[in-house]
């Protein structure tokens, strides 16, 4: 689903980085009509000198707290809209769960996306990780999400957010409360 252009995003340079102190941070604000959630306002800054980078999105509307699950049953599925602001966490249920927070980042995505950040993480942990037992958990769990990804095994994603910015966009999704 295309999201409608609001106009160009609002960009400040030469800011004081709250990492490095240098003033090489570069603030960037966007506002977006995402079809079916709404007006969103995408934020980040990132830092050219130290490569600090942070992002969030806010729905313009108020939310209630929010659960949305989604069984991944088909290769159509990475095609699937996902907001997720910081605060949202990101659960596969028996693999990892992702917490929203402070030091989130927030993001506008598609269910391709978000798994393969997933896959970052569990290939960083993977090669980063002594125990040879959880190097080869960490190496089962890389060969669920590339099968998943190319159609061939089910799996569950849940977000959850207190702020109510997140939501995975698609009629398969159940939406409750947290």
């Amino acid at each position: 689903m295309p999201k409608e252009d609001l106009g160009e995003p609002s960009i400040v340079q030469g800011q004081p980085c709250p990492m490095c102190k240098k003033n090489t941070l570069i603030l960037m604000e966007d506002a977006k009509e995402i079809p079916f959630f709404g007006k969103c306002y995408l934020f980040s800054m990132t830092c050219s000198s130290c490569k600090y980078r942070k992002a969030d999105v806010e729905a313009e509307e108020k939310h209630d707290p929010v659960k949305y699950t989604l069984e991944i049953d088909s290769e159509e599925d990475m095609k699937i809209r996902v907001v997720k602001s910081a605060e949202g966490t990101i659960k596969i249920p028996h693999m990892i769960t992702v917490e929203g927070g402070e030091n989130a980042n927030g993001y506008v995505s598609n269910i391709e996306g978000v798994l393969n950040r997933i896959k970052s993480m569990i290939e960083f942990a993977r090669d980063n990780e002594e125990d040879n037992n959880l190097k080869k958990k960490a190496k089962n769990q890389l060969k669920k999400l590339s099968k998943v990804m190319w159609g061939q095994e089910k799996m569950k994603i849940i977000i959850e957010d207190p702020s109510g910015n997140s939501a995975i966009i698609s009629e398969k999704a159940v939406k409750g409360k947290l």
